[in-house]
């Protein structure tokens, strides 16, 4: 196939975890694939959130976008952050111009930093007001910049990586196996966004579908789990499982259906066979 008939895909958070994973998935599936991420080079990461302790923490746009040529795709690895709207609408306009078109956003990348498992006397309306400009805001900054490279070419495909915490209620306490309501809120405001997408865009091409990914074990949540009170409590999938049902619903006539609606990550691939059973 030649490069410009190749479709693209652009990835957010992709430097390592669920994100790194679509990004192998969608360059397996024949797509290149444009990838953001706060961390251009490995040893330059940090964990940031509430348990990381500002720990070094493996992956990096390089190491993914190596990856990403080894599928023989291209890569178009751009550092963006969701903090900074602009170097959002930066990273889909160089995507757009650099090649030409952009057929599938993956909505991956979360805001990582402080406050994602606060207790809620312990969450200043400024943490609150932080993940929902990073966690909702960004996410509708990324979609108004996609939309017109998908609408001039017909229509696009929009994934978005939600949470069980968005729809749900936790079960336990934060440091428990719950989670804190900055991160619940933030993840539940990003969450109402394909279905509104669906109703404005589906006559036009625009298919938008959430994915709860489940419990993944990513490798920020195996160098915390202990701190969180998640360990043991959980049965961790691989990235790459979530990552399959994106492919997968990047790819298939029949996604089209499920336009709009939010669709279990895990169950999706166990169904159709798209992996290999992790349990």
């Amino acid at each position: 196939m030649d490069a410009t008939d190749r479709p693209v895909a652009l990835v957010t958070g992709a430097s390592r975890g669920i994100g790194r994973a679509c990004a192998h998935s969608l360059a397996a599936a024949g797509f290149d694939v444009a990838i953001t991420a706060r961390t251009r080079r490995e040893g330059q990461g940090r964990d940031d959130s509430d348990a990381g302790a500002n720990a070094p923490v493996e992956g990096s746009l390089e190491r993914t976008a190596a990856e990403v040529a080894g599928h023989g795709a291209r890569a178009m690895p751009i550092v963006a952050d969701l903090v900074d709207h602009d170097s959002l609408r930066a990273a889909v306009a160089a995507t757009v111009d650099g090649w030409g078109r952009l057929d599938v956003l993956v909505l991956n990348a979360v805001h990582t930093g402080p406050g994602s498992m606060l207790p809620l006397l312990e969450t200043t309306p400024e943490v609150l007001t932080t993940k929902l400009h990073a966690n909702a805001v960004a996410q509708l900054v990324l979609v108004q910049a996609a939309l017109p490279a998908m609408l001039a070419a017909g229509g696009g495909r929009i994934i978005a990586l939600t949470s069980h915490a968005a729809t749900n209620n936790p079960t336990a306490a934060v440091g428990k196996g719950g989670w804190g309501y900055a991160y619940a809120a933030s993840k539940a405001a990003f969450h109402r966004l394909a279905g509104h997408l669906a109703v404005e865009f589906g006559d036009r091409g625009i298919v938008a579908v959430n994915v709860d990914p489940g419990h993944v074990s990513t490798e920020r949540m195996q160098a915390n789990a202990g701190r969180l009170g998640l360990e043991g409590r959980y049965a961790g999938a691989p990235p790459s499982a979530p990552a399959a049902a994106v492919a997968w619903l990047a790819t298939s006539a029949d996604a089209v259906e499920l336009n709009g609606q939010t669709v279990n990550g895990l169950r999706l691939v166990l169904d159709r066979g798209l992996h290999p059973d992790w349990r």
